[in-house]
């Protein structure tokens, strides 16, 4: 079977390259970065100052900037007065994930499952095994902010009913899914967080994979449209897993909350249905 590598469109490939060969020049990077953190319309005198340059310079730098549309221009007077198009702070960073294959399609789950791991709905008499299974994320440091096992009642009642799943080896439950809705809002309806834990005597079985493997075609097939979740740069396994079942990684929340009184940052990442 013959594979077809993706191909970026020769149209974007153009306009990409156009973007970043005006960008190839520091000065026009240095005047870009002026504009942008002004926070208001400056003039070419005052960004002639800023950077140290002749005014002939920064007037051809930011006409270059115009062209390509990094830039927009108007008159007042005498004055040219500049200001950064908003709609580069969205398009540059999209060209450089399109470049780079972060919007690439993924693929939707893992593939490699291993034959001894067997998934089904959670049932009222596996919560002891699932808070057990909690606190021993918990004790990892790396999985969570939560530093006690939240009640059974407080589970309950943030999961979403029919995407709760239990991983068993021989009959014990090693691991565990859910998805929480992340809004009461009609409009964030198909929108869902996940959480993936697996047991420490069953850590490098595949059980993760298996669980988020269930968690996303069930998500799919029930017509949830994004899944997202936060996991702690340190977690290095849980962004492997995550990725091999099509999340892609947004950003990083810097200093988003503290942890046993230290800030800790998270990853951010999203998976989006294809159809």
């Amino acid at each position: 079977m013959t594979t077809t590598a993706p191909s970026l469109a020769a149209e974007d490939a153009a306009r990409y390259a156009e973007w970043f060969a005006c960008l190839a020049e520091p000065t026009r990077v240095r005047l870009v970065h002026a504009v942008a953190t002004a926070g208001r319309a400056v003039t070419v005198g005052e960004l002639t100052e800023w950077l140290g340059i002749s005014q002939s310079t920064c007037s051809h730098h930011v006409r270059k900037l115009a062209d390509v549309g990094f830039v927009l221009l108007r008159k007042e007077g005498t004055a040219t007065l500049v200001t950064v198009n908003a709609s580069c702070c969205t398009g540059l960073p999209h060209a450089a994930d399109a470049v780079m294959g972060v919007l690439a399609p993924r693929p939707c789950c893992p593939t490699d499952l291993p034959a001894d791991v067997t998934i089904r709905a959670l049932r009222d008499e596996d919560w002891a095994d699932v808070r057990r299974i909690y606190a021993e994320g918990i004790a990892t440091g790396d999985a969570t902010f939560e530093t006690e096992v939240p009640q059974r009642k407080s589970l309950d009642a943030r999961w979403l009913p029919g995407h709760r799943w239990v991983a068993e080896i021989d009959g014990t439950v090693a691991g565990w899914a859910a998805l929480a809705p992340v809004s009461t809002r009609d409009c964030y309806s198909g929108v869902a967080e996940t959480s993936v834990y697996v047991g420490t005597d069953f850590r490098g079985r595949g059980v993760g994979r298996t669980l988020v493997h269930k968690q996303v075609t069930a998500a799919d097939t029930d017509g949830l449209w994004t899944l997202q979740t936060s996991i702690f740069p340190e977690n290095r396994a849980s962004l492997a897993l995550h990725h091999s079942a099509g999340f892609r990684t947004l950003g990083v929340r810097e200093r988003i909350a503290r942890h046993h009184g230290a800030w800790r940052d998270t990853v951010f990442l999203e998976r989006r249905r294809t159809d």
